[in-house]
């Protein structure tokens, strides 16, 4: 047995295999020339004792240095670009499942939410973004009539 069999074999997963060759044939299947853009996996979690919500990223190998974070007209969008390493001799894969590309994500957020109040820090691969959840009721203004 081959050590390219016997690594296959140690790696395969069927549910994956299934996932990754859907998602090819609708690549492959686009009509449009433009490369496909990559979501990264997220989680949103909202904290009602401290009114705050925080979206986490799943981003390995990026360094904050190559993660762009802006918020416009109450969009947040996370954005960059997962590059091949350049050490690895090309030739010599074997298996290749991880993308790259460029991604995006682009989450409505609460109006009313300053761009100062967004922090983000980077965690062994996890982009961590947190932000006040402004309520409806924080934002009215009660007007007195003279």
């Amino acid at each position: 047995m081959s050590n390219a069999s016997s690594v296959l074999r140690f790696y395969y997963d069927p549910v994956t295999e299934v996932e990754r060759a859907m998602e090819e044939a609708l690549v492959a299947s686009a009509i449009s020339d433009r490369p496909s853009v990559i979501r990264p996996r997220m989680d949103i979690h909202e904290n009602k004792q401290t009114n705050t919500v925080t979206m986490v990223f799943e981003l390995p190998g990026m360094k904050s240095m190559e993660i762009v974070i802006d918020v416009q007209q109450n969009r947040l969008t996370v954005s960059g670009e997962f590059t091949r390493s350049a050490s690895l001799d090309e030739s010599g894969y074997i298996l290749r499942e991880r993308r790259m590309g460029k991604f995006f994500r682009t989450l409505q957020i609460s109006a009313g939410v300053k761009p100062e109040e967004v922090t983000a820090q980077m965690e062994d691969g996890l982009l961590i973004v947190t932000h006040p959840k402004v309520s409806a009721e924080q934002h009215t203004h009660r007007i007195t009539i003279k």
